[in-house]
């Protein structure tokens, strides 16, 4: 059955548990209660870095921080979750370094990190964090630890940030200090969601659209299935199917694989099998085994672009239903070309369509975490017992799902 539990319900509750915590942990008041969300990615996988459409909601589900300023240059991070070891990471300013093997607490050094070497003038902060993101399934507990992170050392020391800029440190934060080339989108839809919409975000310009996304106004649930797989984006399965992306650029001329419309794919697929590049397997390309190749990154990024395209137009439209053949045909691409689902993923996909969902597909960086599934309210339920049942069926843990509800981005709660 459907997890319908609120995380946003007791959202007042939680921080002021958050506060409390606080001044348990560091015998002092903390000066606010911060707030950031994951998130679910409606279309436009693995796009994000190839300068591409995307279009993601936030969740009610959200990592909190309640923090404080220091004057000594000493950051100190705590965690109630089990992402944390119950101890207080104690660092210092001035000697964070780059791919430190900091554990979860790298994640806010990076932020610290990152607004330092941008020239703002950040100091010292204690920060306790309390989440109800769920962690390694793919929805993102990263990007919410870092924008609550980057949110609450801008109040406290003033920086003036706006949110675009504020996901772009964000971002900088997980590439170049935590070592995880990812997009931007996971930052900025932490950022800049806004509740009962999806974001529409074009991530060459960065220029954004909120979308009315009024699912239970039209009779719909978007549910989201953690397949409960962990996954690791770090482990270099990401990386090297983003650098296969950029070689496809540099193959076709382009600067990101964005500039290649849908309208001209044929004949760049048989300009890249003229150069040799139908498996991927030329000089300096190492991808792994059983992985794609050139020609099969490609298809999958272009034809995801236009999926976004063709959602928005549909939405635009009033016509919420008919995008759910765009996700599960996302889906298959994401499967069959970027070659990045999982038994789970392919799984909870395939019953959730056989049981009457409108469509589904994988959302994230894939090798494991959630699906998305559209689905008629009055059928919702039953989608997700099917889910489960087959899940069970199969030997494999029990997915934990729940709806997605269009939720507001971080924001300061006390």
């Amino acid at each position: 059955m459907t997890d319908t539990s609120s995380p946003a319900a007791d959202q007042e509750q939680r921080a002021r548990h958050t506060a409390a915590r606080f001044r348990e942990v560091y015998g002092t008041e903390p000066t606010g209660v911060w707030a950031a969300p994951g998130r679910v990615n409606l279309i436009g996988e693995h796009t994000d870095y190839n300068d591409g459409f995307v279009m993601p909601l936030a969740l009610p589900h959200t990592t909190l921080a309640a923090a404080a300023p220091r004057t000594d240059g000493v950051l100190r991070v705590h965690s109630g979750d089990s992402g944390g070891d119950g101890q207080i990471a104690e660092l210092r300013l001035d000697a964070l370094r780059p791919a430190s093997d900091g554990g979860w607490a790298g994640y806010p050094a990076g932020i610290a990190w990152a607004l330092r070497e941008a020239g703002l003038p950040v100091g010292g902060a204690d920060l306790h964090y309390d989440s109800t993101v769920p962690v390694g399934a793919g929805l993102s507990s990263s990007a919410a630890l870092e924008v609550v992170t980057a949110l609450a050392l801008d109040d406290l020391y003033g920086l003036g940030l706006t949110r675009q800029r504020l996901a772009r440190l964000a971002q900088r934060a997980e590439n170049a200090f935590v070592g995880v080339p990812c997009g931007i989108m996971d930052q900025t839809a932490a950022a800049c969601c806004t509740e009962g919409h999806a974001l529409f975000l074009d991530t060459r310009d960065l220029s954004q659209r909120q979308v009315p996304f009024d699912l239970a106004g039209e009779g719909l649930r978007l549910l989201v299935v953690d397949t409960r797989v962990k996954h690791e984006l770090g482990d270099g399965a990401y990386a090297q199917r983003r650098a296969m992306c950029e070689r496809g650029a540099r193959a076709l001329g382009v600067r990101a694989l964005r500039e290649v419309r849908y309208a001209h794919l044929p004949e760049a697929l048989d300009r890249l099998a003229a150069q040799g590049d139908a498996r991927g397997d030329g000089p300096g390309d190492t991808p792994g085994a059983g992985g794609p190749g050139v020609r099969a990154v490609v298809r999958h990024v272009v034809t995801e672009n236009r999926r976004v395209e063709d959602v928005i137009a549909r939405l635009d439209a009033g016509e919420t239903r008919a995008i759910g053949p765009l996700l599960t045909a996302g889906h298959a691409s994401l499967r069959d070309d970027f070659q990045v689902s999982c038994a789970e993923l392919d799984l909870a996909v395939e019953t959730a369509c056989a049981a009457g969902a409108l469509g589904a597909r994988m959302t994230g960086g894939g090798f494991g975490g959630s699906a998305v599934v559209l689905a008629e309210e009055a059928g919702a339920d039953t989608v997700a017992a099917r889910v489960t049942e087959a899940f069970a069926a199969a030997g494999h843990t029990a997915p934990r799902i729940f709806p997605a509800v269009p939720s507001a981005g971080a924001r300061r709660l006390v």
